[in-house]
């Protein structure tokens, strides 16, 4: 009987350290046709999902946990070149492997904002009027900053 409590013990602590977003939906027919790039779905070859830190995964599992679909990124890793070719900022933490800009299928817009909004992992929120997606970096923010830097239409 120990033994047994034991094990349900082990079984539940270790279930709270997995992420929610093991338990994300990808399927459907906005995922279709999508390729996954190192676990995480994109909308073209282009986008390099390889580079991503740590920090940027977790919050993108984050995003996934919570809304319990996967993300499609338009946007991850950008080279020098490829930034500049992109309209990217100089210094952008897309070059740093930091930034994503992605959505989630089936999820408004302003959702997602929403959540950034109060989820103390996104440093950085771009919204872009008029774009399906957002841009998330994990950036630190300034001291006394609760909110992410915001910028493009947020």
């Amino acid at each position: 009987m120990k033994t047994i409590a034991a094990l349900l013990i082990c079984v539940l602590v270790l279930a709270g350290c997995a992420p929610m977003a093991m338990f994300a939906s990808g399927s459907g027919q906005a995922y279709s046709g999508k390729r996954s790039d190192w676990g995480t779905y994109v909308a073209s070859r282009e986008v390099n999902a390889f580079c991503i830190s740590p920090q940027l995964r977790f919050l993108i599992w984050e995003f996934e946990g919570h809304f319990g679909r996967k993300v499609i990124m338009s946007s991850g890793y950008r080279d020098g070149r490829h930034n500049k070719a992109a309209g990217g900022a100089d210094n952008s933490f897309h070059t740093k492997c930091m930034a994503a800009d992605f959505y989630i299928p089936g999820v408004d817009k302003r959702e997602l904002i929403a959540f950034a909004m109060r989820t103390p992992a996104v440093g950085g929120l771009g919204c872009y009027p008029g774009k399906p997606f957002i841009h998330v970096d994990v950036r630190e923010r300034p001291k006394g900053y609760r909110r992410p830097v915001t910028f493009s239409g947020c």
